[in-house]
């Protein structure tokens, strides 16, 4: 085979949320890899992978998201390809965060993405192989102990996919989600540390999803890049999990 037809999205531009670390900076070297031009918007986009235009930004300041996602479109030469992926942790039962972490939390998980998409809209409108990819969580298919917040948030994310998909559908806009299990990231790492016992709380986390293990980045980053992938074009309205089995199979261990 050509290697030049693996280039799925070469003459393609996206742009990353949370690109600078994680699931974001893998999603980037994924896009990268088949052809794509590439924006890292990040409130620290200093990690992002080589090659990628870094642009800082506050994803709470939709003045500030609509100047970086222009910058962005400017710079790239358009927009075909939005990836929300940006999001923060939050922890405890019900009662455990107050209005003002709940608010915090749901405006960089949920209203984040209503911004973000609403800056690229205008560009993906002009595109041809346009695509919207959120990045969900097993928190919002699960009931997951001390996670109210956070499941609240990501089941959001959940809803908001499937509604801009019927929305947008008729416009060749695709919109899809990608549905991680616990992932190999920064927050997961930084939790791990903060636990009175790390080594028994990975273990504890590996054996939660039926694969035995966290979910790789670049895992992820296969997803987005499927998701969002010219090729298919019939793909909308999905929520696709990457999790181990964890959402659907039941072991009888």
């Amino acid at each position: 085979m050509n290697a030049a037809s693996d280039l799925e999205f070469d003459g393609l531009a996206a742009i990353v949320t949370g690109g600078g670390a994680g699931i974001g900076a893998a999603t980037i070297r994924a896009l990268q890899a088949r052809g794509a031009r590439t924006a890292a918007l990040d409130i620290d986009p200093s990690g992002a992978p080589e090659g990628a235009l870094q642009i800082q930004v506050d994803l709470t300041d939709s003045a500030a998201v609509t100047a970086a996602v222009d910058r962005a479109a400017e710079e790239l030469g358009g927009i075909d390809i939005v990836i929300n992926n940006a999001g923060i942790g939050a922890q405890g039962e019900v009662d455990a965060n107050d209005d003002a972490e709940w608010a915090r939390v749901l405006d960089v998980n949920v209203i984040s993405v209503a911004r973000v998409t609403t800056a690229a809209l205008p560009h993906l409108r002009r595109s041809e192989s346009a695509a919207v990819v959120n990045t969900a969580s097993i928190a919002s298919m699960l009931g997951l102990p001390e996670r109210v917040l956070y499941s609240a948030s990501k089941g959001a994310v959940q809803a908001m996919t499937l509604a801009m998909a019927a929305d947008w559908v008729a416009e060749g806009i695709r919109v899809n989600a990608v549905v991680p299990g616990t992932a190999n990231t920064p927050w997961i790492g930084r939790l791990l540390e903060k636990a009175a016992d790390p080594e028994a709380e990975r273990a504890a986390l590996n054996a939660r999803q039926p694969h035995g293990r966290l979910v790789e980045p670049e895992e992820v980053a296969e997803a987005h890049c499927y998701l969002a992938s010219p090729r298919n074009r019939s793909t909308t309205g999905v929520l696709l999990p990457i999790d181990g089995g964890m959402t659907n199979v039941r072991t009888r261990s």
